[in-house]
């Protein structure tokens, strides 16, 4: 099995990175009522051990959506602590008139389930474009330091290298910041990146 990809295929995998975070923008879109935006800052093929040089200091929660379908592996979703509190507000404003009364689980559940819906609207462009169904598992928590977080995540896989989307997201009124990693597992990944007719690329 090689793990070189097709120099050629190589836009491909920019465009699902911009096809995934596109997905996201659109379901968070539909959420707020504003137009919100999301970038991809870095497309990386990286060292594992070189994974915590390249995050942001500072503690994250979000999720961690197992893949459960090729290319497997693993969509991580993390919010700064700051913006955490503002998706819980907007979450729970339909349901809570008074935000001090949130208890801890309701603002955990308000943060996990925005996290899985970024992730199936990252996930579902990915599927779109690749033009396959990919199921996923329950989404997993997650709160620790970004670097701490992303290691993690990226030895489930086994592998040295990970691949690395770093996209950040912005809503403008709510000043929301989001980042989104995708670990596919290496070898299934470069596979079908090089299965992948030029002309769809």
């Amino acid at each position: 099995m090689t793990m070189k990809v097709d120099i050629r295929k190589l836009s491909f995998i920019n465009e699902l990175a911009k096809v995934g975070t596109n997905g996201v923008a659109d379901n968070m879109s539909k959420l707020t009522g504003e137009d919100a935006k999301m970038e991809v800052t870095k497309t990386n093929f990286i060292d594992v051990d070189d994974l915590e040089s390249q995050l942001e200091p500072g503690k994250r929660v979000g999720v961690r959506v197992r893949l459960l379908d090729p290319p497997h592996g693993h969509i991580l979703v993390l919010f700064p602590e700051a913006s955490a509190k503002k998706i819980t507000a907007i979450m729970l404003q339909d349901v809570v008139d008074d935000m001090s009364g949130v208890s801890g689980k309701m603002a955990r559940s308000a943060v996990e389930e925005m996290g899985n819906m970024m992730a199936s609207g990252f996930i579902d462009g990915w599927a779109d474009v690749l033009g396959r169904g990919i199921d996923t598992a329950a989404p997993q928590l997650v709160y620790a330091s970004a670097s701490d977080i992303a290691v993690r995540t990226a030895g489930l896989g086994g592998d040295d290298l990970a691949l690395f989307f770093d996209s950040d997201l912005t809503v403008p009124s709510y000043q929301i910041e989001a980042e989104i990693y995708a670990f596919p597992e290496l070898e299934e990944f470069v596979e079908m990146v090089n299965d992948i007719e030029l002309t769809s690329a």
